[in-house]
């Protein structure tokens, strides 16, 4: 039986990564603070309480609970607004916390880990579609901060054999098709769910951040992939480090854009009403248009998207936000 720790496992794509891998009857172990993450997300994977920060913990928990065959790391902060106003935070948790599982990992033997990256690392990219050429430019400390982490990989992989696979996200969106898990941050700060709580008479109404970007309508451009999809990559990748060595970094995303309009036009249809929202300024740093080229995820990891149609993606979160929350 194969074993995996999942950092961070008790969070929104986390605890989706710790359900897929029990599901393939796997012994799984969630290391998680709980800070953002809630103890009824982890379902059946076994839930260790701890911070990355804590170094003696990390080394406990693998003397405890290992040999792991793999690790994947989702345990970091990850709002852009809240990098930029307090950026400590970010260099803390995401660098020096990641630095001390990389030592953990090293001092225990351990050499194959799944970092949660994002297309963050890209800041404003020059182009519409993004491949991983792209120049590594990010305009906030939560980019900069994953940034750091994917440099400290290709050196802990020459210096200590530590191999790794960063998977870039553009947007999870989405949740698992039972309504059992799904997206619950608090506060809120994408754009699915915040329409859907809209619907749902929940939060403060709904924003729409600049209606003049050069755009078909108007409103900025994303690449949303289902969360689901995303953590049949972390598989994949996983598989992959078996036969090649390395510090490997691959996009996810589905290679088709939607407006936040359109997101929104596609939710009327999911929820069969009319969504109102308030049009503001755009808010500074939104580029127009961001769009993953997955093309190397295809072609070397043999990933391929399962939830392509925008409105199918939305109609599993609107399921989980539809029913009564178990937190």
């Amino acid at each position: 039986m194969q074993k995996t720790l999942v950092i961070g496992g008790a969070g929104y794509i986390g605890s989706h990564m710790a359900r897929m891998l029990c599901e393939q009857g796997q012994d799984v172990v969630v290391f998680d603070n709980l800070s953002t993450g809630h103890r009824w997300a982890v379902g059946q994977a076994t839930l260790v309480e701890g911070d990355i920060l804590d170094r003696d913990a990390l080394d406990k928990l693998f003397v405890e609970y290992g040999a792991f065959d793999l690790v994947i790391h989702f345990g970091a902060r990850s709002l852009v607004g809240e990098s930029v106003s307090d950026p400590q935070l970010y260099y803390v948790n995401n660098v020096a916390g990641t630095l001390n599982l990389l030592q953990a990992m090293v001092a225990s033997g351990h050499t194959k880990l799944v970092f949660s990256s994002t297309a963050a690392v890209y800041g404003m990219p020059e182009v519409t579609l993004i491949d991983e050429s792209q120049p590594k430019q990010p305009i906030n400390p939560y980019g900069a901060s994953k940034w750091m982490v994917e440099q400290m990989l290709g050196d802990f992989q020459s210096a200590y054999g530590l191999n790794s696979v960063c998977l870039r996200y553009f947007n999870a969106a989405g949740a698992d098709p039972s309504a059992e898990i799904g997206e619950a941050h608090e506060p809120e700060t994408h754009l699915i769910p915040n329409v859907l709580k809209a619907v749902l008479g929940q939060g403060n109404g709904l924003k729409v951040f600049g209606d003049d970007y050069a755009t078909r309508d108007g409103s900025c451009v994303r690449d949303y992939v289902h969360v689901n999809d995303l953590c049949r990559a972390h598989l994949l990748a996983g598989e992959y480090m078996q036969t090649n060595a390395g510090a490997h970094a691959f996009n996810l995303g589905n290679g088709n854009g939607f407006s936040v309009l359109e997101i929104i036009a596609a939710a009327e249809q999911v929820v069969g009403q009319r969504i109102l929202y308030d049009v503001l300024e755009r808010r500074p740093g939104d580029p127009d248009t961001l769009v993953a080229n997955a093309s190397r995820a295809r072609e070397s990891l043999g990933w391929v998207p399962e939830y392509q149609d925008i409105v199918e993606i939305i109609g599993t979160a609107w399921r989980w936000h539809n029913k009564k929350s178990p937190g």
